[in-house]
């Protein structure tokens, strides 16, 4: 695979493989298992033989390491019962390796709607899942998220990128609790217009988000950038502090946020100005 290759533009096992060191791919769960979601079929969904999830084990620099990758382009990247359990099992499997003295590495390659809404409290579970297996493992080593790509990381998803060790981001990623569209049916269009596609960048983008200190790397959107990204995170090892850690200033500066006025990439800059990327 050529490294100077875009790499929003690969697909969720295209990622993996770029990833891990040459030859070193194996993947967990593949499609030939025909692990698929029981749910989506009657209720007129076409499922996919691997729900939409990539684990794969392999070497990155030489050390054990899984690389979990989310595919965005079925269903959205959301997440349901098979997918969620596929991502949280390699997780607690990688947190095993770490106690038993067999150091594993992990990156997750976010590309997530959330939860899917035909499994959603199985989702929900699974989402569950996650986060307190990411909570676990990064104990041992540093949990490195990216997102790359335009469906960005939202719902409870982006609660899994903020618990990370370390994020990436490209500027062509996004990130946010809930969806635009989601928000503009919550509060209405003059508030939130989905369909302004500059406003919701400035808002959720990878660049303000990095300007805001939310994620710790902003990258070009190329093969090599974003493995040299990954590859300082994993050389920094395990923070002294994880910035889900600091939810008591992130809550002071939110409360003295004025509601009443609509936010805007400035206001953003300047609330969190004082966060130290």
């Amino acid at each position: 695979m050529r490294n100077d290759r875009s790499f929003i533009e690969l697909r969720a096992r295209e990622r993996a493989h770029a990833l891990l060191d040459d030859g070193s791919y194996r993947e967990l769960l593949d499609p030939f298992e025909g692990i698929m979601s029981p749910w989506l079929a009657p209720q007129g969904v076409v499922p996919q033989s691997d729900d939409g999830m990539v684990v794969a084990r392999g070497t990155i620099n030489g050390q054990s390491a899984v690389v979990i990758a989310i595919e965005g382009t079925f269903q959205g990247g959301s997440m349901g019962e098979v997918s969620g359990a596929k991502m949280a099992a390699a997780l607690e499997l990688a947190a095993e390796d770490n106690r038993n003295g067999i150091p594993t590495q992990a990156v997750l390659c976010l590309e997530t709607g959330g939860v899917r809404l035909q499994e959603a409290n199985l989702g929900l579970a699974a989402i569950a899942d996650i986060h307190a297996a990411i909570v676990d493992l990064r104990r041992y080593t540093p949990v490195v998220g990216i997102i790359a790509g335009t469906v960005g990381c939202f719902g409870g998803m982006s609660i899994a990128a903020a618990l990370c060790s370390y994020l990436i981001v490209t500027r062509e990623a996004r990130l946010g609790l809930n969806g635009p569209q989601v928000i503009e049916q919550e509060a209405g269009i003059e508030e939130y217009d989905s369909r302004d596609r500059p406003f919701i960048w400035s808002m959720t983008g990878g660049e303000i988000r990095y300007e805001s200190g939310l994620v710790d790397a902003l990258v070009g959107d190329g093969i090599n950038a974003v493995k040299g990204a990954m590859n300082d995170a994993i050389a920094k090892g395990v923070p002294a502090q994880n910035r889900s850690d600091k939810y008591a200033e992130f809550l002071a500066r939110l409360t003295n946020f004025d509601t009443r006025q609509q936010a805007d990439t400035a206001q953003i800059k300047q609330l969190f100005a004082q966060e130290v990327k």
